[in-house]
């Protein structure tokens, strides 16, 4: 892993931790052909700013604080993954390194729910476009609330004990109930529309 970013306390906080979780760091981001970025700053805008450049294949922004704004900035920078700096314990940190490598989108449960305003309206029930109710089975509703909370398929298919191939499909199925293209998005949608 490569990590950039203006020099800070949570900069130094971070490679402390990743060290501590046994990544190994390298010098540039393309020395190994799984190589995440890993970004981190107080700030989003402070963290991508001091890049000087357009986003990486691979990557995880770590900051102290999260705008709706800054959010959207990381996801079109090419962020794969989003982690708060108060969360950022080496089991989490690890966590979100395989999510930015996978490409599996990770955004933290509290991060999302201060971006989306979760909790200042009242919430209602999970609809398609048509406006007909979309039913989610019990295992959707579990898998839903587990990605919210940031577990990769792996994590997900242990707490439930089932495979990693029965997650992946029940995660295809909740997609394609709720119209949405990817985890973060089902995750958005059901924290919008009081589902979870």
């Amino acid at each position: 892993m490569h990590v950039l970013g203006p020099a800070s306390a949570t900069r130094d906080a971070l490679v402390a931790a990743l060290r501590e979780a046994g990544a190994v760091l390298v010098p540039r981001p393309d020395s190994a052909p799984d190589t995440v970025t890993v970004v981190a700053g107080e700030t989003v805008e402070r963290a991508l700013g001091a890049c000087g450049r357009t986003g990486a294949e691979r990557a995880l922004v770590v900051a102290e604080r999260f705008t709706p704004e800054s959010v959207v900035r990381a996801a079109d920078w090419g962020a794969k993954a989003l982690l708060a700096a108060a969360e950022a314990t080496p089991q989490r940190l690890l966590a979100a390194l395989g999510s930015a490598r996978d490409g599996d989108g990770r955004v933290p449960y509290q991060v999302m729910i201060r971006v989306l305003g979760a909790g200042t309206a009242e919430p209602v029930p999970a609809q398609r476009a048509s406006g007909v109710e979309v039913p989610l089975t019990a295992r959707q509703t579990t898998v839903l609330r587990l990605m919210a909370e940031g577990h990769g398929n792996g994590e997900i298919a242990r707490l439930l004990e089932c495979s990693e191939h029965t997650v992946k499909n029940v995660v295809y199925e909740l997609m394609a109930r709720l119209q949405v293209r990817n985890r973060a998005q089902a995750v958005a949608h059901a924290i919008r529309t009081g589902v979870i």
